[in-house]
């Protein structure tokens, strides 16, 4: 019985484990089948989605964009790199006792270090992200235990801490701050890169040197930023980002190239005094706007240009490229022109007479009158010479008319042939028809030539010629004949060494004869000298130039004028050759009274920086009414200036870098600015502006400057204690 029993329960046990077996067996080819699906059914599904999970594919890395130099290699517009500053207060490693122990002392740093919250805000801002990083955790938790699918939105993750955008070498100090300064895992700290385009010199030729995208991806806007936007921006790379073992790393696949460097021809100090001279003129005259550009002789360099609109605000401030997009009818600054086509076909002579009368000439049903016609003075004959002198339009006319009336193709062919209609490539991007000359031609049915066309343009109506025109054909007359284009792109550049080199392009090896060149040098002299253009003589060194007056066509009349001075200095020795124009002033229109005197202001700074020219000596009973007005400010500078100009002074400090400036009976007295000392408001009245806003800055003090000139007001006393990031407001005069 026993054994029956034995052999029952065996038999069960056999059977169970054979079950078990089977079991076991059916789970094992079933693992096999799913091994099998995802490997070979499944796999590229999940090999794809394992990669979105660990590997990033086909991220951007962002090339530098290359610097905008002057002619000495200071920076017009670099780029800089900014951080936004984050903390994640739902980082893993964020420990509340550590938090609540540096709280405070990390507020009072980031109050002292970027003063636009005091610490009481700061810490706030703090408390409140730690705050809401709990209350968001709970209700994710309650939802996981609730079974609910429902997403919260997490705020606390993004918590900006810092308003404004910081550099690097702000973001290295603030890892230095308490809490701050651990691991970012237990800070929670985390950055948002961004590029920013930077200009070291503010607004300085910003109409010109142009601006970019705020997407720094769409890349540039307008001016040099815009024309040479492939070469400025360089090639992006390529990186992934994997995930390995909890982080992201970059792998780079290939290395962005960064943008090359442009080298301009502008000289920094040079743009500095046409901006300030034209911006003072517009305001003075209320006038609609205006261009001044400043040309090297020799090479054909724009040294300086700016074109200044009046917004809807009424400010003044770079818009419009208006150097080159004033197509409107050029005045009496186009009589020169005129003057030398009729000089070397043999018409005249500077010393060949016309009727002038009362200023009133009658061609053809249409008059031609002179700017003072009213007065009904009886000029009698009056010689071409002493027509451009005094800008009368009806020699100019008559000067004309007797040598093309019968054959007015000659005439225009003539200017063709100088090169005044040759199609040039600007280093700006334009529009339309914007900096190419639109003269008219005999039988041109698109721009139709009239029975009065001839007189009218001799004078510079019934044509179009902008200032970058008039500036390249008046320095052709001061170099010798040869008239060459203007340009502002000297080099590209590459890590410092150069790749390419611009070289002066040669429009019109020779404009005319030497006699006929000869003839026109002295007669612009005469009309600086002796005509229009008085206001706009130096007794530093002689100007030879011309004046214009032009009323603007609108609507089929007439509204404003336009006025310009277009010429060159020293005359006797050509160094530059600068053209300013004003549309639409205030007031009585006048060439020689408003242009010419921004040309004036520029030309005598020039002079002064440059020393182009050896002083003309004065009698010593009028020494003392000459000695400069010197500002306050940089003694290094002030004695480079001095012993440039060979004025003797007299220093009574000893090794100090800011003085301020006197004068007396014995010449120019410097002596030690003894408020410039670390901590404290300086006192800068009496300065220039650049030296004011740097000592300023250097207290970090953001500065508001109102006006031009010296400073004569400051909002904060000297000898305050300077508080980083409070605000000063200085007034010049």
């Amino acid at each position: 019985m026993a054994k029956k029993s034995e052999g029952k329960s065996k038999n069960i046990a056999i059977s169970r484990y054979g079950w078990i077996t089977l079991f076991l067996s059916l789970i094992f080819i079933a693992v096999l089948v799913c091994i099998f699906k995802i490997k070979y059914a499944e796999g590229p599904m999940w090999r794809e989605l394992g990669k979105q999970e660990t590997v990033k594919k086909d991220r951007e890395i962002r090339s530098n964009r290359g610097n905008i130099y002057a002619d000495d290699g200071r920076l017009l517009a670099t780029s800089e790199p900014l951080y936004g500053i984050y903390v994640d207060f739902m980082a893993e490693g964020i420990k509340k006792d550590t938090l609540m122990k540096y709280v405070t002392p990390l507020s009072q740093m980031l109050a002292k270090k970027f003063p636009d919250r005091n610490a009481a805000q700061y810490k706030r801002v703090i408390l409140d992200g730690w705050d809401l990083s709990r209350k968001e955790l709970a209700e994710i938790e309650r939802n996981r235990a609730n079974g609910s699918n429902k997403k919260v939105k997490v705020r606390s993750r993004y918590v900006r801490i810092i308003r404004p955008d910081i550099n690097y070498i702000d973001l290295k100090e603030l890892l230095t701050f308490p809490f701050f300064n651990q691991r970012s895992n237990r800070s929670g700290l985390f950055t948002e890169e961004k590029t920013m385009r930077l200009k070291p010199f503010g607004r300085l030729a910003g109409r010109t040197v142009g601006s970019i995208y705020k997407d720094m991806d769409a890349g540039g806007a307008s001016g040099l930023e815009l024309k040479y936007d492939s070469i400025l921006k360089g090639i992006p790379g390529l990186k992934t980002r994997q995930r390995v073992q909890g982080r992201w790393i970059d792998i780079v696949l290939e290395e962005p190239t960064d943008g090359w460097d442009i080298k301009t021809t502008l000289n920094v100090d040079f743009q500095d005094m046409a901006e300030k001279a034209l911006y003072d003129k517009l305001v003075e005259t209320n006038a609609e706007s205006g261009c001044a550009i400043v040309m090297e002789v020799a090479t054909g360099e724009i040294k300086a240009i700016t074109n200044l609109d009046r917004m809807s605000s009424g400010v003044y401030a770079e818009g419009n490229p208006n150097a080159f997009s004033y197509m409107s009818e050029p005045g009496s600054t186009f009589k020169t022109v005129s003057l030398m086509v009729a000089l070397e076909d043999g018409v005249v002579t500077p010393d060949d007479q016309f009727l002038v009368g009362d200023g009133l000439f009658e061609y053809k049903g249409r008059v031609v009158r002179d700017h003072d016609w009213r007065k009904g003075k009886d000029k009698g004959y009056v010689t071409v010479s002493q027509g451009m002198y005094s800008s009368l339009n009806v020699v100019v006319s008559k000067m004309i008319l007797k040598g093309y009336e019968n054959n007015p193709q000659k005439f225009v062919q003539h200017i063709h042939d100088l090169g005044l209609t040759k199609k040039i490539e600007w280093d700006v991007p334009l529009q339309g028809k914007e900096g190419t000359s639109v003269i008219r031609f005999p039988g041109d049915k698109s721009n139709p030539w009239s029975k009065t066309t001839l007189p009218w343009m001799s004078f510079g109506y019934e044509t179009q010629i902008p200032p970058i025109y008039m500036l390249m054909f008046y320095n052709g007359i001061a170099n010798n004949g040869k008239m060459i284009k203007p340009f502002l792109t000297k080099a590209f550049l590459r890590d410092g060494k150069t790749e390419e080199e611009f070289e002066t392009e040669v429009i019109n090896p020779s404009l005319c004869s030497e006699k006929t060149l000869n003839e026109v040098r002295d007669i612009l002299r005469g009309v600086v000298t002796d005509g229009t253009g008085k206001a706009v003589n130096s007794d530093l060194f002689p100007i030879a130039g011309k004046t214009g007056t032009a009323m603007i066509a609108a609507r089929g009349g007439y509204e404003g004028y336009y006025v310009s001075f277009c010429g060159y200095f020293p005359s006797d020795n050509p160094q530059y050759t600068c053209f300013v124009g004003i549309r639409r002033p205030q007031g009585s229109p006048s060439g020689g009274l408003m242009p010419g005197a921004v040309f004036k202001k520029i030309a005598e700074g020039i002079y002064t920086k440059n020393s182009v020219v050896t002083p003309v000596s004065a009698p010593k009973d009028t020494i003392h009414s000459l000695i400069p007005a010197v500002k306050n400010g940089s003694l290094k500078n002030t004695e480079i200036v001095l012993n440039r100009i060979k004025q003797t002074y007299n220093f009574s400090g000893g090794k100090v870098d800011w003085i301020k400036a006197g004068s007396s009976i014995n010449g120019i007295l410097l002596d030690n600015n003894d408020s410039v000392k670390p901590g404290q408001v300086p006192s800068v009245i009496g300065m220039g502006a650049r030296d004011a806003i740097y000592l300023l800055e250097m207290e970090g003090l953001k500065v508001n400057p109102i006006g031009s000139g010296k400073v004569k007001q400051q909002s904060i006393a000297p000898g305050t204690k300077a508080t980083r990031g409070a605000n000063i407001t200085i007034e010049l005069n």
